[in-house]
């Protein structure tokens, strides 16, 4: 058996990494163990916006905080959110037992969660300012034998690949969903941003008419520039009600699948509302609550296929830069968040 990273846990003992609350980031690798020296980290969107909630947007203590939690407990994970992020670096070593498609020189980015990364930073993060989820860093990370690995294309700048494999689940899963029904309506709540808009890309390549749900005007008018959604409308998506309520105006009624990309709680009921008999929700937010979701449906006698975005479906790193690669659009979007920090 492929090994999972248990000798890295350092408590409590016999879970998997990524319920660890410590991990062991020593430098020296296990057979089946690769080492990649640290260029950048990719903090998830509903981690960051709870550092920065949390600090006041004070870049120097969201540092601090993130300095502590990856020293303190050998891995990012966000003891709030749960979540932790991604990164990219270049290999350093690979064990001569890993199964990992890599080799020495190699500059690539994990598809796996930082909440499951051994990770060490040897710079204090000094290069960053704490005001953005992307985080230059130096330092290392290690990858087990059943770790998901890409390398980096090389048409793409490293920033836009880092933003774009970091919600690569997302257009994948989202893809195969869609297929699955006879003209299908999507909506996507949350369509202005980064696993938004591919999911909207996916959607519509996959022959979905689609509705894009998003919060201010400013995305409202971002979105329908780019043109990747048929129809954009603006609500809160913690308004059950005013969600529901948009995205049947939009469609012409519920959504036969609805994805969730808005990284804040309270999300589901309008998800779960907006949605047909027999639809499927796909939450891909890890601000999610799975009893408010599962309760929700229940309460709300709402006969629906819910499924967690678990960010990993075959092929999803590939499927998603071609997306960027072939839509401009999308990639603008990608391109104009990553300048707006």
């Amino acid at each position: 058996m492929v090994k999972v990273g248990l000798n890295r846990v350092l408590e409590p003992a016999g879970v998997l990494p990524q319920a660890a609350w410590r991990l062991d980031a020593r430098a020296e690798i296990a057979a089946d163990e690769v080492r990649i020296g640290l260029q950048r980290l990719n903090l998830d969107a509903a981690s960051f916006r709870q550092l920065s909630v949390k600090h006041g947007g004070d870049g120097a203590a969201v540092r601090a905080e993130v300095l502590d939690i990856i020293g303190t407990r050998g891995k990012m994970q966000n003891p709030v959110t749960g979540s932790g992020g991604m990164l990219i670096g270049v290999v350093e070593q690979v064990g001569p037992d890993s199964p990992l498609p890599v080799k020495p020189g190699d500059r690539v980015a994990t598809l796996v969660s930082l909440t499951l990364t051994p990770l060490a930073v040897t710079d204090s993060l000094e290069g960053w300012d704490g005001l953005s989820e992307q985080v230059p860093a130096r330092g290392h990370a290690i990858l087990f034998g059943r770790s998901v690995v890409a390398v980096l294309p090389d048409d793409l700048p490293a920033e836009l690949a880092l933003a774009v494999f970091d919600v690569c689940g997302a257009p994948a899963l989202t893809d195969r969903v869609v297929r699955g029904y006879d003209r299908p309506t999507v909506a996507v709540l949350g369509g202005a941003g980064k696993s938004g808009s591919l999911a909207l890309a996916a959607a519509r390549r996959a022959g979905a008419r689609t509705a894009g749900i998003v919060v201010s005007a400013t995305e409202r008018d971002a979105l329908t520039e780019a043109g990747l959604a048929d129809v954009v409308a603006v609500a809160d998506a913690r308004d059950p009600v005013a969600v529901s309520g948009a995205v049947a105006e939009a469609l012409g009624g519920p959504a036969t699948v609805t994805v969730v990309c808005v990284d804040v709680p309270g999300c589901e009921h309008g998800a779960i509302l907006a949605t047909a008999e027999r639809g499927t929700v796909i939450f891909f937010s890890m601000a999610t609550s799975f009893p408010a979701a599962a309760l929700g449906a229940e309460g709300l006698a709402a006969d629906v296929t819910m499924l967690i975005g678990n960010g990993y479906v075959p092929g999803h790193a590939a499927f998603a830069i071609d997306l960027v690669r072939s839509v401009p659009a999308v990639r603008g979007l990608f391109e104009s968040r990553i300048a707006g920090h």
